[in-house]
């Protein structure tokens, strides 16, 4: 009864309409910007042995929730991190810019070193020069998804502010979207894997979304609805293609 009696102010809200249809908005979103995370996480643990893969990306996705928690407990920071604290060519950037700037230009060093080696005919991709490097690269695999989670958590959370005042819905948002993270991470990172071409769409993806932080961080807002209109567009139209080569394979067996 005492734990009831101290919950239950935190839960007051379940008797609100308005806090309902603010959840659910808020888990759509984390849902949806976890799609940059799941992209990204899939390319990256595609490149560790086969029998390392789904281990890397539960170790990552789970160590984000925690990142992502322990930022919530410190939002009355991290809605701090909106004021301009340097200026640069007369544009004044907050914590919050800095962020999503150096998040941008590490997605983009990161998408453009991947299509460089994915071009590349001589780049040694085997299984038994990843096996040499295998502990580096699990461990530079978790970090990296912890970094790039840290640049989406820090935007997500100051959106959510604008949207509800009760930090009970964004750990519950947050929670909803890292369970459907850890779900859906195998079958679209074996996907991702299976298709060359998807694999190369992904990283342009990255690209643009790398792009899109820059622009962010630099003042230049560019709604995510025109980016993940494009997103789903080019994946529909890789769809067909990879329809169409499969039935042109079967028409000449």
């Amino acid at each position: 009864m005492p734990i009831i009696e101290f919950l239950a102010p935190h839960f007051a809200f379940l008797s609100e309409p308005t806090a309902w249809a603010a959840l659910v908005t808020l888990v759509v979103m984390e849902v949806v910007l976890g799609i940059d995370n799941l992209i990204f996480i899939s390319i990256l643990t595609n490149k560790l042995p086969k029998e390392q893969q789904s281990r890397a990306r539960r170790l990552g996705i789970s160590a984000a929730l925690v990142m992502r928690l322990l930022l919530l407990a410190t939002i009355s920071f991290i809605v701090q991190l909106t004021t301009p604290v340097v200026t640069l060519f007369d544009h004044g950037l907050s914590w919050r810019d800095i962020i999503l700037i150096a998040g941008g230009l590490f997605l983009v060093w990161k998408a453009t070193t991947e299509i460089h080696h994915s071009m590349d005919p001589n780049h040694d991709t085997s299984e038994a020069q990843v096996s040499g490097t295998l502990k580096l690269s699990l461990g530079a695999a978790i970090f990296q998804i912890l970094l790039l989670d840290l640049v989406f958590s820090v935007d997500s959370i100051i959106t959510a502010v604008g949207m509800t005042d009760e930090i009970v819905i964004m750990y519950i948002a947050v929670i909803a979207a890292v369970t459907v993270m850890l779900v859906a991470a195998d079958p679209l990172a074996k996907f991702i894997g299976q298709n060359p071409s998807i694999v190369m769409l992904a990283l342009a993806f990255l690209l643009m979304i790398g792009m899109t932080l820059i622009a962010d961080g630099m003042g230049y807002h560019v709604p995510k609805g025109y980016i993940y209109a494009a997103m789903g567009f080019s994946a529909l139209v890789e769809t067909l293609n990879m329809l169409a080569r499969r039935r042109r394979a079967s028409g000449e067996q």
